[in-house]
């Protein structure tokens, strides 16, 4: 008879753990969105809920323990009816019964809490979160001290840093929702591989982002207005730093808009006034910030553009909110992007030839001298950027060995110079000719 009472306890001690489990996971996978979407519907439980939702891993811990108490509690009970049945009653050893009884609560806690139970936790995430809401919170106040302490013991006890809140409070990782719900349809691949961006930004750093030093293009302190108009101009860029003695000495930057409207409203202005006059304060950034702080920064000081310094209070390079979107949701083209070949044939034996191309193909292709290793460069646009002493812009152009190149268009949200025009240089009775 005891044996009896036994079981039915061990019974009973199932099913509340399932209960637990179910809870536990709808309550670490419901979407507070979606909680006060249904207390503007006026759902009764819908406040009950969201206040636990403030504190979600206190009392994720909470329905762990109790489900873990009452697993251990039905194991030891089943284990104790089937030695005292088998090893006492029909002559089995302790191992063999004990065996038996391991094997029974292995089978019964994977199908009905490890599968069941969490399953039913998944589909019915609102619901059952929502009519638990009120008991959980109950049992969290009494047993919340309890499952604290022991998180601060199992910490003490784990070699390096613990988890204040213990490591089961993001048992339902948001990555690995996101990549179930992906799997399952629920989102695009691409809104997947966004999602994972937002996450990875916090990982990012100013440098990996921004424009390096060497393809700033920025304008001297001295320069007339109509000098930074027509830079604006043809380099694109609607805000450009301004330098002092050199890249190094960032002093502010120029807005298109400010230089337009000056000019507008004196005219004279575009030769009498200096860039200085008009520049705004500069935003400096250091290289090893976070992306994620960065753009919280930019946000609050209301800025777009920020100068970025290495350790040693250098100027790094330059980055921009665009240049954080584009982490987010990836390059971010205009529409007058096109993908172009490497080298394009054009009439006279000219050409039209890729900014990327290496030096030594376009040496081959031309049939002309050049060394890569000997000029330290790497790519033709570099070359024009050597010869000219400053980042090419479109209309920017150099003479090498007979050819003239000619930065024509530029690609993408940065507006760098993509392709080039190469022509060879006429002589004078060809000239004549033409």
């Amino acid at each position: 008879m005891a044996s009896a009472w036994l079981i039915a306890l061990a019974i009973v001690l199932v099913i509340l753990a399932g209960l637990l489990v179910s809870t536990e996971t709808a309550v670490g996978r419901v979407s507070r969105s979606r909680i006060e979407e249904l207390r503007k519907e006026k759902q009764k439980s819908a406040d009950r809920l969201l206040r636990l939702l403030d504190d979600r891993a206190r009392y994720i811990n909470v329905l762990l323990f109790l489900s873990t108490l009452a697993t251990v509690a039905a194991t030891v009970i089943v284990g104790y009816v089937i030695v005292d049945i088998l090893a006492l009653g029909h002559k089995w050893t302790v191992g063999s019964a004990l065996l038996l009884a391991v094997a029974v609560m292995v089978v019964i806690s994977y199908v009905a809490l490890g599968v069941a139970s969490r399953t039913l936790g998944r589909q019915h995430a609102d619901r059952i979160a929502m009519a638990s809401a009120g008991v959980v919170r109950g049992l969290a106040a009494f047993l919340g001290p309890i499952t604290s302490l022991l998180i601060v013991l199992g910490n003490a006890l784990t070699p390096g840093k613990g988890y204040r809140e213990g490591p089961f409070a993001s048992q339902a990782e948001l990555r690995e929702l996101v990549d179930q719900a992906e799997a399952d349809d629920l989102i695009e691949d691409d809104e997947r591989q966004m999602i994972h961006s937002v996450f990875e930004l916090g990982d990012t750093h100013a440098r990996e982002v921004m424009v390096p030093r060497t393809e700033m293009v920025v304008i001297e302190r001295g320069k007339s207005l109509r000098q930074a108009v027509s830079l604006g101009l043809r380099s694109g860029f609607s805000r450009i730093p301004v330098i002092g003695e050199s890249a190094d000495d960032i002093v502010g930057v120029i807005y298109l808009k400010d230089l337009v409207r000056r000019s507008f409203d004196h005219r004279e202005a575009e030769e009498e006034e200096r860039v200085e006059s008009l520049m705004r304060v500069a935003f400096f950034v250091p290289d090893s910030k976070p992306v994620d702080e960065l753009l919280k920064d930019m946000q609050s000081a209301r800025v777009h553009l920020a100068i970025v310094v290495d350790e040693y209070g250098g100027t790094a390079g330059l980055v921009t909110i665009e240049d954080i979107l584009e982490e987010i949701v990836g390059e971010i083209a205009d529409e007058y992007d096109t993908e172009m070949p490497e080298v394009s044939e054009l009439p006279g034996g000219s050409y039209r030839i890729s900014s990327r191309m290496h030096i030594d193909d376009v040496a081959e292709l031309l049939s002309i001298e050049i060394d890569a290793d000997e000029e330290g460069i790497d790519t033709v646009l570099g070359l024009m950027a050597k010869r000219l002493g400053r980042v090419p812009i479109p209309g920017a152009s150099i003479t090498e060995d007979g050819f003239i190149f000619t930065a024509e268009s530029t690609g993408g949200r940065r507006n760098r110079v993509n392709a080039l025009r190469v022509e060879p240089v006429l002589s004078d009775v060809e000239s004549d000719a033409s």
